[in-house]
């Protein structure tokens, strides 16, 4: 047995030096576990966890804020993976029980290639880890620009639903030359002030509809009309933006949001750099 400490918890987590069996009921942690060569070894995870798509065949033991704690005795798993968040209450609940590792949700691209590395020593498979996150760092430096443009993401999560400073969503859009509408309001995710969004009348408008449901940039239109927005610079230059696929992408905070949000984000740039 070996044992590594969790800052959120401030607790030690004894854990064998054979990670066998593991439950990530965070997405994000489910997506690393993958691309780390530990996706067999999962054997739980949550109902959001789609990256990749093979970990929809795993049991789902529950959602972000519940969990099915018989389903976790039987599995008796080697470790829990949880973030901070809406999950804090249960991260709280299963340690008292469990083997449970926390992090918190992270609020720079930074914190998201710490994470990676975090998981990897965790499970010890660290140099996987350090690989996967010099793909990361390649990945970010082939897209950093510093031309500036005026943006507004809203993310259906059951609602509408936008972006501030501490969001690891503002600092990505800041990399790749995106000035975000509320980027200088102190908070991590709010209820979007559409008064505000007028004024700052931003040069594109990205919206991610929710998980499972198909929404192109003709009906974003008509929702955008619908607030009185006709006339805003995205609007009449048709720079309204749908993410890609049925799945969580900009609210995705796992690798996938380097690898692959960021880089379709850049590409937005471009487009208006030309």
């Amino acid at each position: 047995m070996r044992k590594v400490f969790c800052e959120v918890t401030s607790s030690e987590v004894k854990l064998p030096d054979d990670i066998r069996r593991i439950v990530s009921l965070s997405p994000a942690i489910t997506e690393t576990l993958y691309l780390l060569g530990m996706g067999e070894r999962v054997v739980g995870v949550s109902a959001f966890d789609v990256h990749p798509v093979e970990a929809r065949r795993k049991p789902v033991l529950g959602s972000y804020s519940t969990t099915n704690t018989e389903r976790l005795r039987a599995l008796s798993p080697d470790v829990i993976f949880l973030t901070t968040g809406y999950q804090r209450p249960l991260v709280e609940k299963l340690s008292r029980e469990f083997p449970v590792y926390a992090m918190e949700l992270p609020p720079t691209v930074a914190s998201i290639l710490a994470d990676v590395i975090k998981v990897g020593l965790v499970i010890d498979r660290v140099d996987e880890a350090r690989a996967l996150n010099k793909r990361m760092l390649q990945r970010i430096s082939d897209i950093i620009s510093d031309f500036i443009a005026t943006v507004y993401v809203e993310i259906d999560l059951g609602g509408p639903v936008t972006f501030g400073a501490y969001s690891y969503i503002t600092d990505g859009l800041s990399l790749v030359g995106l000035r975000n509408v509320f980027g200088s309001d102190m908070v991590e995710w709010k209820e979007p002030d559409f008064a505000q969004v007028r004024r700052a009348d931003p040069d594109i408008i990205i919206y991610e509809p929710k998980m499972f449901k198909k929404v192109d940039t003709e009906k974003v239109g008509e929702i955008l009309r619908s607030r009185g927005w006709d006339s805003l610079k995205a609007v009449t230059s048709k720079r309204i933006y749908v993410t890609p696929g049925p799945h969580d992408f900009l609210a995705h905070h796992g690798p996938s949001f380097v690898l692959e949000a960021l880089p379709w984000l850049s590409q937005l740039t471009l487009s208006l750099s030309r």
